[in-house]
């Protein structure tokens, strides 16, 4: 389900049509994230890091606001959940893009991600999604440490769906550091709702047995 939000009467009225005006809206920052709780937890629940903390970042998502606003036809409408659509890697070197539904509840996650993971592994070519806007579009890199990234993108094709991209995992004084890269479009939110987005991770991060619903 969405809301059209009525941009008059917007806070970010001027904010939307200024940034709105812009051939390249998006704007990114990239930030270190520790992720030794949670890939401890991994372990020992023999589940998957990668998707434990893809679900930990779509909890916060879900829960900043301005992370589920999207722009379709000009106009702003807010989503009550987001998904998400991520690149799968093969052991052939290619990817594909696959389509992950949110689920509160890790194990309901885990099982459809896992699902979607094995589909598009055993397929070729990149099987674009019909996944719609309401998803976060995510990468891995798990074999980068990077301090900044780019995206490839369709100018004539307007989009407003936020990028999460993941770097390698690194040992850093006995803890494990992550690479995270965020770009959003600006008519959309600013660098506040960035910071609020990356604190709130950092703390599901932190902690097992994430409930997206607190």
């Amino acid at each position: 389900m969405k809301e059209k939000i009525d941009i008059n009467n917007w806070i970010r009225k001027d904010h939307f049509r200024f940034f709105s005006a812009f051939e390249e809206p998006f704007f990114g920052v990239t930030v270190d994230v520790d992720c030794t709780t949670t890939y401890k937890e991994a372990k020992e629940k023999n589940v998957s890091f990668f998707l434990l903390y893809l679900h930990k970042s779509l909890v916060a998502a879900n829960r900043i606001e301005p992370f589920r606003y999207r722009i379709i036809d000009g106009e702003v409408w807010r989503y009550d959940t987001i998904h998400a659509a991520a690149t799968i890697n093969r052991p052939n070197g290619t990817f594909g893009f696959g389509y992950m539904d949110f689920y509160a509840d890790f194990e309901d996650f885990r099982r459809a991600a896992n699902q979607e993971i094995e589909k598009v592994k055993a397929s070729t070519g990149l099987i674009p999604s019909s996944s719609g806007e309401n998803v976060i579009h995510y990468s891995a890199l798990p074999w980068l440490n990077f301090t900044s990234l780019s995206h490839a993108r369709n100018y004539a094709h307007q989009d407003s769906c936020p990028k999460i991209s993941f770097g390698r995992l690194r040992d850093e004084k006995e803890r494990k550091i992550m690479s995270v890269s965020i770009h959003v479009n600006h008519a959309l939110m600013d660098g506040f709702n960035v910071a609020q987005f990356v604190d709130c991770y950092q703390v599901l991060l932190n902690n097992y047995e994430v409930d997206a619903d607190s």
